[in-house]
């Protein structure tokens, strides 16, 4: 047997140190390689941190059950968050941290058309993906839509069509009045009911603008009031329209005004309270009761409610689809390309947790049926388990007669100088 001088024994020491050490590395950087990033830019402060609350809570139930199934890829997905507080520009450089210092694949969340806009467009500087959650302007899919952005949820002109059909039917001839939050959802949500509704004469129909992050809305909802309309529109989300609603109904609006929200979800109307919201009309895109017929859906609602203790509302359900979809179309396109993938989802169809949707080709917007809802009466709302069974179905419009056509969509992207393909 060999045997080692000084000189020796000391090289094998700082041999066997040496490996030692690569040895303890070795195991991280496996698992360092076994990980693929997902951002969810979403808003955990602000007028809309409930529904991006919802969203990181169904983000967080989809990676669970995922990596449960074995990742994506074969790699375990990790979330990392980032705070927009509904502010474009936190959004932005939220977007560029995200793939820049985090090495996120790609991006997902919002619940705003702006921060939604604002993180496509880092997106598309870093040919990256992002999917929009809640972000319901149809300048995200239609002006300011290019191939590195997808929207899961309905646009505004799809619920305006919706609920223009049964507002005309219930409704004809009434005075409308606008209170229409001042941004790219608010304007381009306004003109899409105005033009479903016949209410485009601003003089006949008034309507005015407020500050995102409005707590007070007594004067302008007075101005409502005493214009004489029929029908108060509150193109108003999150927080501003529950305290829009609330307000409203404290001065008596509802006795003579009909209320409509355009885009409506239920952790707003429990915001608002049952009495405020009794008899308020508005669309949706999903509804747990309605996903209750499902297997997928009722699947979904159920590992929701037993971790969280309530049920999941449309904002919810969209980050949960989002998550599911893109891992699915890694796995058809084989790969995380972001080209790849893309080629993987544009006109895949998929039931999920309602009837069947597919994602348009020429504008990436998810195809889906639409609901135009009535909320329940006070009583009945509270008589319900977590006091969230808020949304009767008052009509139902299929998505390829809801969206906008490729023809109108063409003539949209023309008269902003923006080419008819995504690019």
């Amino acid at each position: 047997m060999r045997k080692f001088g000084k000189g020796n024994s000391f090289l094998f020491a700082v041999l066997f140190v040496s490996c030692a050490l690569v040895a303890l590395a070795a195991p991280n950087a496996f698992a360092a390689g076994e990980i693929v990033k997902i951002g969810l830019n979403y808003p955990g402060t602000g007028p809309y941190a409930k529904q991006g609350l919802d969203q990181k809570r169904a983000a967080d139930l989809a990676v669970e059950e995922i990596n449960a199934a074995g990742g994506i890829l074969g790699k375990t997905v990790q979330l990392v968050y980032k705070d927009t507080q509904s502010k474009a520009p936190v959004a932005k450089q939220n977007a560029l941290d995200l793939f820049e210092k985090d090495g996120v694949e790609m991006i997902f969340g919002g619940s705003s058309s702006a921060v939604a806009i604002a993180a496509g467009k880092v997106a598309k500087q870093k040919k990256k993906l992002f999917f929009g959650t809640l972000t319901y302007s149809t300048e995200t899919t239609g002006e300011e839509g290019h191939k590195y952005i997808f929207r899961e949820c309905y646009d505004s002109g799809m619920a305006a069509r919706v609920v223009a059909d049964y507002l005309k039917n219930n409704f004809p001839g009434k005075k409308y009045f606008y209170i229409t939050s001042d941004y790219t959802w608010g304007w381009t949500t306004e003109d899409a009911f105005r033009q479903q509704t016949g209410t485009i004469d601003k003089d006949a129909h008034k309507g005015m603008l407020t500050k995102l992050g409005t707590t007070d809305f007594k004067n302008v909802l007075q101005v409502a009031k005493d214009s004489g309309a029929q029908v108060l529109v509150l193109v108003q989300f999150g927080r501003d329209m529950e305290n829009s609603v609330k307000q409203a109904y404290e001065m008596g609006l509802k006795s003579s005004m009909r209320i409509v929200v355009p885009n409506l979800t239920e952790d707003m109307a429990e915001g608002a309270g049952p009495e405020a919201m009794e008899g308020v009309i508005g669309a949706t895109g999903w509804i747990w009761t309605e996903a209750m017929k499902t297997p997928k859906g009722k699947a979904f609602v159920e590992k929701f409610e037993s971790k969280y203790n309530r049920y999941p509302t449309t904002s919810g359900a969209s980050a949960y689809q989002i998550l599911r979809q893109y891992k699915d179309a890694a796995e058809r396109a084989k790969s995380f390309d972001t080209d790849a993938v893309i080629k993987a989802l544009e006109g895949n169809k998929y039931t999920l947790l309602k009837d069947e949707q597919y994602w348009r080709p020429f504008d990436h917007q998810s195809i889906q049926t639409v609901y135009a809802v009535k909320c329940k009466p006070a009583a009945t709302v509270k008589a319900s388990k977590y006091g969230l069974d808020f949304f009767d179905i008052i009509a139902t419009m299929p998505g390829d007669k809801a969206a906008i056509t490729k023809a109108e969509w063409d003539a949209v992207r023309t008269k902003v100088g923006a080419p008819t393909t995504l690019e």
